[in-house]
Order: structure tokens, then C-alpha cells, then sequence
């Protein structure tokens, strides 16, 4: 992802930093691709990627909310915890 934040590339560039068969990494990114993170298109013997901003960014929105959502819980646990702790020192 953080490679197709820079522009298109070719799925062969975007799979040389793994160590994985190339059909083993098309596999990863038909799911990039079905759930709408990424686009590709057939040019000559290569199959070209970008990000779809859009949908990236929708998927960032989502997840800092769930972050901040967690955050709130694992606060309120906090605080829970703590008056059980003093509670249990009384």
C-alpha cells in the first residue's frame, strides 16, 4: 500500500520485497482489489496496480474511529479497574 501511495507499478515491483511466488501475491491482491483498496488493469505482458483514494481513505476514517472507539473502552477499563483496586486495598 505504501508503494501504490506513490503511483502505479507493475504487480511484478510491488512483489520483488517478498519472498513469495508471484501467484501467491496476485492472490493478495485480488483481495486488495475485491474489497475496492486497489485497481489493476492488463498493459501489454504486465498487470498494472494504483490505490484507490477514495476507498483508502474510507478505510482510514473507519479505522481511526474504531481506534478512538477502543481507546474510549480500554479507558473506561482502566478506571474500572483502578476503584476495584482501591476498593479492594479499603
Amino acid at each position: 500500500m505504501s508503494r501504490l501511495a506513490q503511483g502505479e507499478v507493475p504487480v511484478s515491483v510491488l512483489a520483488q520485497p517478498f519472498n513469495m511466488a508471484l501467484p501467491s501475491f496476485a492472490q493478495h491482491i485480488k483481495v486488495l482489489e475485491e474489497s475496492g483498496l486497489i485497481a489493476s488493469e492488463k498493459r501489454g505482458r504486465s498487470r498494472w496496480c494504483r490505490l484507490v483514494r477514495p476507498r483508502f481513505e474510507e478505510a482510514a476514517e473507519w479505522m481511526e474511529a474504531e481506534r478512538r472507539r477502543w481507546v474510549d473502552r480500554l479507558d473506561r477499563l482502566e478506571t474500572y479497574l483502578d476503584r476495584q483496586e482501591k476498593d479492594d486495598d479499603a
